[in-house]
């Protein structure tokens, strides 16, 4: 399997419907993988190839039907982390600082700040 032959299923909206009930289940680390793909995928300095791949590995993040069903307790996400591995590791170069800025704003949003983190480090 490619991540990019799931690309067709990516939408924005479907996307954002899949994590907006489940955030908690899917979890913190899951969930900044996904952030970081989806936001580099929306920045015009994305080339195409790797818009392609970061849309593939969303598309299977927001696929129905996975090899490991995402309702699954503890195991339920992990064959959609590890394609999002894959597809961060294979664009690593466009998750700039700023992409990883916005996906931990996100995620403060949601969860609040991370634990062990201090009013000094704010």
């Amino acid at each position: 399997m490619t991540n990019t032959q799931y690309h067709h299923v990516y939408s924005p909206s479907r996307f954002w419907r899949k994590i907006g009930p489940r955030a908690l289940g899917i979890g913190r680390s899951t969930l900044a993988k996904a952030l970081y793909l989806f936001y580099a995928a929306q920045s015009p300095s994305t080339p195409k190839w790797a818009r392609r791949v970061m849309y593939g590995a969303l598309g299977y993040f927001i696929f129905p039907l996975d090899a490991i069903p995402d309702l699954a307790p503890l195991v339920g996400y992990t064959d959609d982390l590890s394609v999002m591995a894959a597809a961060l590791a294979t664009v690593a170069f466009y998750i700039t600082p700023e992409i990883k800025q916005q996906a931990h704003q996100t995620l403060e949003k949601w969860f609040g700040k991370p634990a062990g983190t201090s009013v000094a480090d704010a």
